[in-house]
């Protein structure tokens, strides 16, 4: 079905419910008018072809990604995200090591296959479980507190924190009240992570952050450690966590690919990478216009907000065949954006593909006869963050 777009905005709540409930055909709709079309209701251009938007995420120079007006600055402050050239190389560069593809393998690879027995231990035998509850939200959690060497007792606290970030950064209509929820668990977090800093300081012990904190002369400060770190964290969950569920609902919603996993768990990784482009778990990036230019047929003024719809990109036909269908092994399935693209893509994408790829083969392997509880009532929703709120999962637990 397409939207009626012009309807839609008159009103910007609205047009956020549809974006919530199926913003494919929103996409679609926009499309079919043009690459890049202003939208009134949110003050923004909403660009949703693959060639601009790739465009736009290389152009480091014309669009930038962080003023004091933007969401992401307002929740997290000045951080890797948030800055460009060489500030955003500094930041970045303190970080990206424990990130690397041969990194992640060598460390996290059987630790991660660990963590998940154990999560699934803890439910193996009731024959039922929400997968966001037991595994999906948890997991990177604590995949990212092993990372940087933080207690696993601040699983909760984290979650929490977490949950009102998420809140923020959708937050258009920039809501007192969310605002302030967000900065008080911001302050929580730079307190608990400054005392982390402090007992590391001068230690050898093993770990992202003591890394950081004893890094050599160009260390950065700690304020600098604590936003970076608190930016690489929220990413790190709500990626997987929805990268997670949504693969897992692919799965066990398609009959022929459930097949194919039955027969060939090889496939998962692919599966994993369709399932990025089917259903991007961060549907958009924005960036903001640094010099009045001509874009795409309009004139762009330097402040402009432009939100590149990752989520559209990866559903184009003019690069995806049958887009909207779920297909293995597509020839150029790397050209998806889900983790965007150009200075600033993903620096945790490599671990977010390990982490739901190890979640998934754990689980076809343990979980005889799974399948959704209720194919029908599980519901793919947010215009930001996309996945199921939760996963109702059944399956034949084994007798002693």
């Amino acid at each position: 079905m397409t939207a009626d777009v012009a309807a839609l905005m008159q009103d910007r709540e609205v047009f956020l419910e549809a974006l919530d409930a199926d913003p494919y055909s929103v996409y679609r709709a926009l499309r079919e008018k043009g690459p890049i079309h202003w939208i009134e209701p949110l003050k923004m251009w909403y660009v949703v072809d693959h060639r601009h938007i790739h465009e736009i995420l290389m152009n480091a120079a014309d669009f930038v990604t962080g003023t004091p007006h933007s969401l992401l600055y307002d929740t997290f402050g000045e951080h890797m995200l948030t800055v460009d050239g060489a500030a955003h190389f500094r930041y970045r560069s303190a970080f990206r090591g424990a990130f690397t593809p041969k990194t992640i393998q060598e460390n996290l690879s059987a630790r991660i296959e660990r963590r998940v027995d154990e999560l699934i231990d803890g439910f193996v035998a009731q024959g039922e479980t929400d997968l966001r509850d037991s595994i999906a939200s948890r997991l990177p959690v604590l995949t990212i507190l092993e990372i940087f060497g933080l207690p696993l007792e601040l699983e909760q606290r984290f979650r929490n924190w977490y949950d009102s970030f998420e809140a923020a950064l959708s937050n258009f209509s920039w809501d007192a009240a969310c605002r302030q929820r967000a900065a008080k668990n911001r302050e929580e977090f730079h307190e608990v992570l400054q005392g982390q800093i402090e007992t590391l300081r001068g230690s050898s012990t093993h770990g992202l952050l003591s890394s950081v904190v004893n890094g050599d002369e160009n260390r950065l400060s700690d304020a600098e450690i604590r936003r970076n770190a608190l930016i690489i964290m929220f990413g790190g969950i709500s990626t997987v966590e929805a990268l997670l569920l949504n693969t897992v609902y692919a799965i066990l919603s398609q009959d022929f690919l459930r097949l194919q996993v039955d027969e060939n768990p090889e496939i998962i990784p692919a599966v994993v990478e369709e399932s990025v482009r089917w259903v991007s778990p961060v549907q958009s990036a924005t960036r903001h216009v640094a010099n009045d230019i001509e874009f795409a047929g309009v004139s762009l003024k330097a402040g402009d907000i432009v939100n590149c719809m990752l989520g559209a990109a990866n559903r184009d036909p003019a690069i995806f065949e049958d887009p909207d269908k779920f297909i293995l092994n597509r020839n150029n399935i790397r050209k998806h954006l889900g983790f965007a693209i150009g200075p600033h893509v993903c620096l945790g994408n490599n671990l977010a593909r390990l982490e739901a790829k190890t979640a998934i083969e754990k689980l076809m392997a343990r979980l005889d006869g799974l399948k959704l509880k209720d194919a029908g009532a599980v519901a793919i929703r947010g215009y930001e963050f996309r996945q199921p709120k939760r996963l109702d999962l059944v399956w034949t637990p084994k007798t002693a």
